[in-house]
C-alpha cells in the first residue's frame, strides 16, 4: 500500500527580514566613474553603496543569481552577468536600479567586462566561434570577446584571441587587458607556470598587442590611471595578489602600492578622478592615491528571496518505519533522511537534514526520542533526537528538537535499539 505523504520542512535559521552591518563575501566591487558610489555583488544580487559607506541599495532582487557589475561611462547605466534563462546572460539596466534588459542570448556562459568608450555597447567574454583562420575550436578556456549593442542588436566580435577584463581607453584607440592561456582556475593562489596571467595592450591603430608586465605570475585585472599613463594592476609580485602600478611607457619596474598579506586583493576598479576600490576578506575598500586602504562601512538591509518553508510530496520510496509506543506517530526513511508523520499522514516533520545518510531508524521506549545511524565523517555512528520542550507531546508538531551522538567511536554501528529502560544500547 502506497501513502503520500507531504511533507512541511520548515528552515529554522532563517527569518523575513536581514539586516547586516559589515557583512563578509561582498564581491565584485565596481566604482562609478565620479568615485561617489561602489555597486557590488551580495549573495548573489546587485547593490550600491555610497563609497564614503553606509546603508547599501538593492538594484536587483531575483532568485537567480546577479553578478560582476561594470558602469557606464557616464554613471547612467550598469551592465551585469545573470543566470536567469539556465547560463550567465549580459544584461544592462539603469544605475538607479530598475528593469534589467538582456542583451546576450548564447548558450554558453558570457560576461561584461566593461562598456565601450562610447557607451554604445558593452564588452564581454564568450565562446562563440573563433575566427575561421584561427587553429583552435571555442573553448572556455580560451574565451574570445565580443561586443553587444546597449540598445540591442547584432554581437560582434572583437578579438578571436582571450582577453579578459577589458578596459577602454577614453577615445577607445587603445585596450588593457589580462590574458587566459590555458585553463588554471581563476581563484588559484601562487600559481607560476607557462598558462599564468599576463597584462597586454592594444593599440587599435597600429592592431598591435604588447604584453606590459613581465613578473612571472599571475597579473590581472588592469586599469587606467593617469590619463591613461599609467596603469594599475593587481599581481602575485609581492607574494600574494595586491594593488601595483607601472607606467605605460618607458622601462620603469612596476610599484607595489598595498602591502595585504594574509588574503588576496580581487575586483580592482578606478573612478575618473583616481580614487580606487578593490575587495578583500569579503569585504570592500577604496584607496586614494598616497593614502592607505580604508574599508567600506557596509549595512545591508534585504529579505529572503523565497519563502523560509517548503512543501515536499513523497509518493513511495518509504525504506524503514518504526511505529511510536503510543502508536500516534511514525518514523521512517525517505531520501536518506529521517521524517515522522502523524498517522494519518496529515502532518509530517523532517528531523535530519545531512548531506549523508541516515537509516535504522526506531523509536525510544518512552516515545520521547527517535535513535538512528547515520554515514558522518566516514563512519556509521548512533545519534538520538529528542524533543525539547515537554508541552509538545509529539514529533510531528515539535518546534524544537535536539540531536545528540550516541556513539561514536572508530568502527561502524548500525541498527541502534534501546532497552525499556533506557540503561543498555544494542548494536550491531
Amino acid at each position: 500500500m502506497k501513502k503520500t505523504f507531504t511533507l512541511l520542512w520548515c528552515l529554522l535559521f532563517s527569518t523575513l527580514l536581514h539586516a547586516q552591518s559589515n557583512p563578509q563575501w561582498m564581491r565584485y566591487p565596481s566604482l562609478s566613474p565620479d568615485g561617489n558610489t561602489v555597486a557590488f555583488t551580495y549573495k548573489g544580487d546587485l547593490y550600491r553603496v555610497a563609497s564614503s559607506g553606509g546603508t547599501a541599495q538593492q538594484l536587483t532582487f531575483h532568485e537567480a543569481h546577479d553578478f560582476m557589475p561594470q558602469w557606464s561611462k557616464d554613471g547612467k547605466q550598469i551592465a551585469f552577468a545573470s543566470d536567469r534563462y539556465g547560463n550567465f546572460d549580459v544584461f544592462v539596466m539603469a544605475a538607479n536600479g530598475g528593469v534589467a534588459k538582456r542583451l546576450t542570448y548564447h548558450s554558453a556562459d558570457e560576461y561584461p567586462f566593461s562598456f565601450s568608450y562610447d557607451n554604445k555597447s558593452v564588452v564581454f567574454g564568450g565562446v562563440r566561434q573563433d575566427e575561421v583562420s584561427h587553429r583552435q575550436f571555442p573553448t572556455a578556456s580560451q574565451p574570445e570577446l565580443y561586443s553587444a549593442p546597449v540598445d540591442g542588436g547584432r554581437v560582434d566580435q572583437i578579438f578571436t584571441i582571450p582577453a579578459e577584463y577589458v578596459q577602454s581607453s577614453k577615445d577607445g584607440s587603445k585596450m588593457i587587458y589580462h590574458d587566459k592561456k590555458g585553463g588554471e582556475n581563476e581563484w588559484r593562489k601562487h600559481h607560476t607556470s607557462s598558462v599564468t596571467r599576463a597584462i597586454w595592450l592594444f593599440d587599435q591603430k597600429t592592431n598591435k598587442h604588447t604584453q606590459i608586465s613581465t613578473f612571472y605570475g599571475e597579473n590581472r585585472n588592469p586599469v587606467f590611471a593617469d590619463n591613461e599613463q599609467n596603469i594599475y594592476y593587481l599581481s602575485e609580485e609581492s607574494g600574494s595578489f595586491n594593488v601595483h602600478k607601472m607606467p605605460l611607457k618607458g622601462s620603469s619596474k612596476s610599484e607595489q602600492v598595498t602591502k595585504f598579506k594574509k588574503f588576496p586583493v580581487r575586483f580592482l576598479s578606478i573612478a575618473n578622478n583616481g580614487l580606487l576600490s578593490f575587495g578583500y576578506d569579503g569585504e570592500i575598500y577604496t584607496l586614494k592615491p598616497g593614502s592607505t586602504p580604508q574599508k567600506i562601512n557596509i549595512t545591508i538591509n534585504t529579505q529572503e528571496k523565497m519563502n523560509n518553508d517548503a512543501f515536499i510530496t513523497i509518493n513511495g520510496g518509504v525504506r524503514e518505519m518504526s511505529v511510536s509506543p503510543d502508536g500516534k506517530e511514525v518514523a521512517f526513511i525517505a531520501r536518506g533522511e529521517v521524517f515522522i508523520t502523524s498517522v494519518d499522514g496529515k502532518m509530517t516533520k523532517r528531523i535530519t537534514n545531512t548531506p549523508e545518510q541516515e537509516r535504522f531508524v526506531e523509536f525510544a521506549p518512552d516515545g520521547k526520542s527517535v535513535v538512528y545511524a547515520s554515514e558522518r565523517e566516514g563512519k556509521w555512528r548512533i545519534y538520538e533526537t529528542r524533543k525539547s520542550r515537554k508541552e509538545e507531546p509529539y514529533f510531528f508538531a515539535a518546534t524544537l528538537l535536539e540531536e545528540k551522538p550516541l556513539v561514536s567511536n572508530s568502527n561502524d554501528n548500525y541498527m541502534p535499539s534501546i532497552s525499556p529502560d533506557r540503561k543498555k544500547n544494542r548494536l550491531h
